[in-house]
């Protein structure tokens, strides 16, 4: 059975994450809900991956099985004029029967904004980490390199993730800007344990901060212990911003 792609567009900031949950709105109801609208029946949706609540995407994918799929222009133009504002189609495409938005997907890429601020600014404070006080990124970037490659990455799991195990493989982490600026924090890996990003970030502020050097990350990664790496890093800096196939 074809199956249909789509390439979505979000802000994270109203909803409680990807997934349906009791308490909120999220952004697989208000996709589904648009499906169900154009189809008059509703349909399921698979997704590349689950953002937490307050984390917004710019590539997040879907996927769903069609037997008849309708033009593609009925994907983009139609769901957008029934999604709310935060939320859009970029893009649609028909698969081969397969295809699936989660299972095939061979590694994905995140971006994490921080804001090297003197005082804050409330026009991107739900898009950005504000942090005051210049960051030694020459610091973070040395400390990044130590993140590289296929590790156990448990340092930087939430305790409450599922995964059997967090060995997973870090192909890129750059940090971008300078000091006193937007700072931006590139990773791509095959997979993701949760938190992973956002505890990286967290980490790697703490050497920006001077608060532990770049030459201590590899011990930490060896620790395996939560307890020893920064704190999560706050959601709305957090872009899904493409998937990989």
């Amino acid at each position: 059975m074809p199956v249909v792609k789509l390439v979505l567009e979000y802000d994270g900031t109203r909803y409680v994450g990807w997934q349906v949950q009791p308490n909120g709105p999220s952004i697989q109801a208000e996709v589904e809900r648009a499906l169900a609208t154009l189809h008059k029946e509703p349909r399921r949706v698979t997704a590349a991956g689950r953002t937490d609540a307050g984390v917004h995407a710019r590539g997040q994918v879907v996927s769903f099985p069609e037997a008849r799929p309708l033009p593609l222009s009925a994907y983009v133009k139609g769901m957008n004029a029934l999604l709310p504002d935060d939320v859009a189609v970029r893009t649609a495409s028909v698969e081969p029967d397969g295809f699936d938005a989660r299972r095939s997907a061979r590694g994905k890429r995140y971006r994490y904004v921080v804001e090297n601020l003197e005082t804050r600014a409330p026009l991107s404070r739900l898009q950005a980490w504000q942090l005051f006080g210049a960051l030694d990124v020459g610091a973070m970037r040395a400390a990044a390199r130590h993140l590289l490659g296929r590790q156990d990455f448990a340092a930087f799991q939430a305790s409450d993730c599922a995964c059997e195990h967090a060995v997973r493989e870090v192909h890129r982490l750059d940090v971008l800007g300078e000091a006193g600026g937007r700072v931006e924090l590139v990773v791509e890996a095959t997979a993701f344990v949760k938190h992973m990003v956002r505890n990286f970030v967290g980490t790697l502020v703490e050497v920006g901060k001077g608060r532990r050097s770049p030459d201590s990350i590899p011990a930490l990664v060896e620790s395996r212990d939560r307890t020893r790496a920064g704190r999560t890093a706050p959601p709305q800096g957090l872009f899904l911003d493409e998937v990989f196939y």
